[in-house]
C-alpha cells in the first residue's frame, strides 16, 4: 500500500508523455498493461449511455478503468486519506489500476453475490408486512370480532411503529454492522409474523401490528447502507429500482400463495388466514437464518465457514472493489462498518436543514395512495368479488406498478431532473382521486371500479410507507 509520503499525482493514461514513457512502439493493449504495472495510468472519464437504445461508449476491455479522484493530487489526498480504523484499509492503494474488463466482470459478480440476496430479503419483508391485506379477505375481521375501523387503527399503529423504529434501527445497524442486524431483524419479525396465526381478538391484533412495525422499521435504509459498501453512487440508482421491483414481485407471489393457502381453511381446524400467517412467517424465518451466512460484513470480509475460507473475492478483486468505491466517494473511508454514530454526529445530521424538505416530502408523498392500496382487497370484496377472485385481481395493479417504477427510475437517470420526475406520481393520482370522490361507485359496474383502481395504483410511487 502506498503511503502518503510516497504518494505522487498520477498522469492520465492518455497523456502523451505517459504513453511515451511506457513504450510508444507497443500496441494499445500493451501500453495499457505497461501503464497499469507502473501505477501511472488513469482511465478516461466514464461516459454512460443516455438511452437504452444508444450505443455504449467504445471502451476496450483492456483499457484502464480507474477514474480520476482526489487521490491523484498529493495535497487533496492527504485530506481524504481513509481512517486508520477503516476495515478495508489494507486493500486501499492509490496506485491501484484495473481495466474495464476486470471492473465489469467484478460488478456482475457483486450483483450475483450481493444484490440478488438483498432483493430476496426485501421480498421477505414485504410478504410479512403486506399479507394482512390478503388475510382480511378470509373473514379475519369477523372471526376476531373487529370492524374496518379496528383494521385501520392496526395499520396506523404499524406505520407509526415502523416510522419510530427507523432511526434507532439504523443506529444499531451502524454499531453492530448491517450483516448482523439485518438477519437478526428478519428472524425476530418472522417469529412475530408467524405467531399471528394465534390471534384471538382486537388487543392481540393491535399488539402484533405494533411489534411487527418496530422490528421491520429501518430495514430498508439499513440495506441501502449495506449496498453502498459495494457499489458506486450511480450504480445504485438502477439497482434500487430493481430492489423496489422485488417488493412488487413479493406482492404478486403473496397473492398467488394466498390463493392456495386460503384453500387450507378447515385443515387442523384452522382458518385460511391463520395458515397464511404461519406458513409465510416460517418461510421468511428460514430466509432470515440463511441471511446470517449470505451477508458478508464488507468487500474484504467475505471469508467464513459458510462462504468458504477463501471468501467470495480474490485479492485482486478486493483491491478493485475497495479503490473504485472510495475513489467515487472518499467519505466512505471515514468510519468503520461497526463504528457507532455519536450523539454529536446524529445531532449534526438532524440539523442539516438542507434535508428538511426531503423529510417533508417523504412524510407526505404517499398520502394519496396509502389508503386506497391498504383497502384495495376489502374494497374489491365489498364490490362482490369472492375471496379468491380478490387475491388474483390485485395482481394487475402490482405488475403495472413495477413496470412504471422501472420506467420512471430510468427517466430520472437519463434526464437528471429528479424533482420533476418525482412529481409524476402525484400528478398521476389527481384524476383518479377526483373520480373516486365524485362518483357513486355503487352505481357503476364493479369491473369499471376495478379498472380505475388498477390504473390508479399502477402508478410508479414507492409503496414503502404502506
Amino acid at each position: 500500500m502506498a503511503s502518503l509520503i510516497e504518494f505522487k499525482p498520477k498522469r492520465s493514461a492518455f497523456d502523451d508523455d505517459a504513453v511515451s514513457d511506457a513504450g510508444s512502439d507497443k500496441g494499445a493493449a500493451d501500453v495499457t498493461t505497461a501503464l497499469i504495472s507502473t501505477g501511472r495510468a488513469l482511465g478516461r472519464p466514464e461516459v454512460r449511455r443516455k438511452y437504452w437504445w444508444s450505443r455504449g461508449p467504445d471502451l476496450d476491455a483492456e483499457e484502464v478503468a480507474t477514474q480520476p479522484s482526489v487521490y491523484d493530487d498529493r495535497e487533496l489526498a492527504e485530506q481524504y486519506y481513509p481512517n486508520q480504523e477503516w476495515e478495508n484499509l489494507h486493500r486501499f492503494d492509490p496506485d491501484a489500476r484495473w481495466t474495464w474488463g476486470e471492473e465489469r466482470k467484478l460488478v456482475r459478480k457483486i450483483d450475483f453475490r450481493i444484490m440478488v440476496w438483498t432483493c430476496v430479503m426485501f421480498c421477505a419483508l414485504e410478504m410479512d408486512r403486506a399479507n394482512i391485506r390478503q388475510a382480511v379477505t378470509d373473514n379475519l375481521l369477523d372471526e376476531l370480532g373487529m370492524t374496518t375501523n379496528d383494521y385501520n387503527l392496526g395499520n396506523s399503529l404499524f406505520a407509526f411503529s415502523f416510522l419510530c423504529a427507523e432511526v434507532p434501527s439504523q443506529l444499531v445497524s451502524k454499531w453492530v454492522g448491517p450483516d448482523r442486524w439485518i438477519p437478526a431483524q428478519m428472524v425476530l419479525w418472522s417469529i412475530v409474523a408467524a405467531s399471528q396465526y394465534r390471534m384471538t381478538g382486537r388487543p392481540a391484533y393491535m399488539c402484533f401490528r405494533a411489534a411487527l412495525g418496530l422490528l421491520q422499521g429501518g430495514f430498508i435504509p439499513d440495506v441501502v447502507l449495506y449496498l453502498s459498501y459495494f457499489y458506486k453512487h450511480h450504480e445504485l440508482s438502477i439497482r434500487l429500482g430493481f430492489f423496489w421491483t422485488a417488493m412488487v414481485i413479493a406482492d404478486v407471489v403473496a397473492a398467488f400463495s394466498a390463493y392456495g393457502l386460503m384453500h387450507l381453511r378447515g385443515v387442523l381446524g384452522m382458518s385460511g388466514w391463520r395458515w397464511l400467517f404461519l406458513v409465510e412467517g416460517l418461510v421468511t424465518l428460514c430466509l432470515g437464518v440463511i441471511s446470517f451466512g449470505l451477508m458478508p460484513a464488507g468487500p474484504t470480509q467475505t471469508a467464513s465457514w459458510f462462504r468458504g475460507r477463501q471468501g467470495w473475492f480474490t485479492t485482486r478483486e478486493e483491491i478493485i472493489m475497495v479503490n473504485r468505491v472510495i475513489r467515487d466517494d472518499p467519505s466512505k473511508g471515514t468510519m468503520h462498518n461497526r463504528e457507532p454514530i455519536t450523539l454529536k454526529l446524529l445531532w449534526r445530521s438532524l440539523m442539516d436543514y438542507d434535508l428538511w424538505p426531503l423529510y417533508i416530502i417523504g412524510l407526505t408523498n404517499h398520502v394519496p395512495f396509502a389508503t386506497p392500496n391498504i383497502y384495495l382487497t376489502l374494497s374489491l370484496k365489498d364490490l362482490g368479488f369472492t375471496t379468491f377472485q380478490t387475491n388474483l385481481l390485485v395482481i394487475p395493479s402490482q405488475l403495472l406498478h413495477v413496470t412504471n417504477m422501472l420506467i420512471i427510475t430510468y427517466l430520472g437517470e437519463i434526464t437528471g431532473q429528479l424533482a420533476a420526475i418525482a412529481a409524476i406520481p402525484q400528478v398521476w393520482s389527481i384524476p383518479f382521486l377526483v373520480w373516486l370522490r365524485t362518483t357513486d361507485t355503487d352505481s357503476v359496474s364493479r369491473w369499471t371500479v376495478w379498472a380505475v383502481m388498477t390504473i390508479f395504483l399502477g402508478n410508479p410511487y414507492d409503496r414503502d410507507a404502506d
